[in-house]
């Protein structure tokens, strides 16, 4: 079963087009990466999946339901994680966390095991009482990343999840991506890390200029990369037509 369609979506801001006509599936149980160079529309499409910005063509359907004819059900469905959380500073972590918990109607039995279990993955129990506004810029990336994955939602939406992690943290992630894909739930991964995406992700989309070019398993991308043998930053280069820098990096090693 396919927990996320994506259909037709578009976008425009003027005479701009961010997101042309995106068609995409994502079934249930699977890390889904979506990868582009900066501007290509990556995050305006993840706002659209979230609900954040509205399309100007095009649907999302999320288990099941229309995000524009039930978008309270799909948000309920959904733990967005933004490359740039917004905290409310003058809440504690622990205040913070019982605030999502409640909008998403955890239990309290539920709440307290799970954020509690994600709080000590993290090292934030001693500052669970403390100010957001104390919050190291890792820390706050931490402490939105527990108050989403505390949630089992079935779909979970990030957009650059290791930034201000440091490699403890950002191994944990990881592995908490793999345990809840075990576990049933989707995760739809945007990242500019290429080496995370091809480690985690079982297939991924590349998006350029707001189109999307392909989506496939690493063997299907090689196939679209015209080489059998290459990596994921190879096959990304070649679909991007980033030309300029394969240039560039010959000739920095004819230099050394």
């Amino acid at each position: 079963m396919n927990i996320l369609e994506i259909i037709n979506l578009t976008k425009q801001y003027g005479d701009f087009t961010a997101v042309d006509d995106i068609s995409l599936s994502v079934a249930t149980g699977e890390i889904f990466g979506f990868l582009g160079p900066n501007g290509a529309g990556k995050t305006t499409t993840i706002k659209m999946m979230a609900g954040l910005l509205k399309p100007d063509g095009g649907r999302v359907v999320i288990n099941g339901n229309d995000l524009a004819a039930d978008p309270l059900t799909c948000k309920q469905e959904t733990a967005y994680i933004p490359d740039r959380p917004w905290l409310y500073e003058k809440l504690t972590g622990q205040e913070y966390l019982q605030f999502i918990g409640s909008l998403y109607g955890l239990a309290e039995d539920e709440f307290v095991r799970e954020s509690e279990s994600c709080l000590a993955l993290f090292d934030l129990m001693t500052w669970r009482n403390h100010l957001i506004e104390g919050y190291s810029h890792g820390m706050r990336q931490k402490l939105i990343m527990t108050s989403m994955l505390m949630l089992k939602t079935p779909l979970v939406v990030v957009d650059e999840p290791m930034v201000g992690l440091d490699p403890k943290s950002a191994r944990i992630v990881k592995e908490l991506f793999k345990n809840r894909a075990a576990a049933g739930s989707t995760i739809f991964l945007s990242t500019h890390s290429l080496e995370i995406a091809e480690e985690l992700c079982d297939r991924i989309g590349i998006i350029s200029d707001g189109r999307l070019l392909t989506v496939g398993d690493m063997a299907t991308l090689r196939q679209a990369g015209g080489s059998d043998g290459s990596d994921l930053e190879e096959i990304f280069l070649e679909l991007t037509g980033a030309w300029e820098l394969k240039e560039i990096i010959r000739s920095l090693r004819a230099e050394r």
